[in-house]
């Protein structure tokens, strides 16, 4: 199921600062897409805290840092001022490593890292809408963590395009591949959706 559009108008971030605190929209190439109530499930919560601070300790003494949604990260297609740029994500968990793009509203650039846990609301406009943006962004490496079928499509960047998916279920360690030393131990996780 796609997210309702805001309107049927094209955005800026510019406009996006004006917009009513606690709304979480996203803006994809100047379209501004409503994620509406209800907020994610209580296990989509738990397993996204749960990768979050799995990363968080993994990078402890590193120069990388992890974030958790919400968390604007402002992805510029060229040099475009930040009130320009039109797009503008919050995935659920990031890793970046050049604290360089890391400002007081978020950040701007690719993260190296995203994860993405689906729901039945957002699992395709994250995997068909976001994924592509993601790729043509730079971001390394993208999880999509699948609860109900506890798997995750890992999509890794290579010369500029994402490669074939891998595929994986969600049991055991899992090493991150574009962050070094950091992996996620599925065994931890929720066991079941609730």
């Amino acid at each position: 199921m796609a997210l309702p559009r805001r309107d049927t108008l094209l955005h800026t971030y510019g406009e996006y600062l004006t917009w009513p605190q606690g709304e979480r929209d996203e803006l994809i190439d100047g379209i501004a897409y409503v994620r509406e109530p209800p907020a994610p499930s209580r296990f989509h919560q738990e397993l996204a805290g749960e990768l979050y601070l799995q990363v968080r300790l993994a990078l402890e003494g590193q120069s990388c840092r992890a974030y958790i949604a919400p968390f604007d990260v402002r992805l510029p297609k060229a040099a475009e001022a930040d009130d320009q740029i039109d797009t503008v994500v919050q995935p659920d968990v990031l890793i970046v490593c050049d604290l360089d793009k890391l400002d007081g509203r978020g950040m701007r650039g690719a993260p190296d890292w995203i994860a993405e846990v689906l729901s039945p609301t957002t699992a395709s406009h994250d995997q068909i809408v976001k994924l592509p943006i993601y790729e043509r962004a730079g971001v390394l490496e993208a999880w999509f963590v699948h609860p109900a079928d506890r798997t995750v499509t890992i999509y890794r960047l290579d010369a500029g395009r994402y490669a074939r998916p891998v595929i994986l279920e969600l049991k055991g360690r899992m090493a991150i591949s574009a962050i070094p030393d950091v992996s996620i131990d599925w065994d931890r996780l929720p066991a079941t959706v609730a």
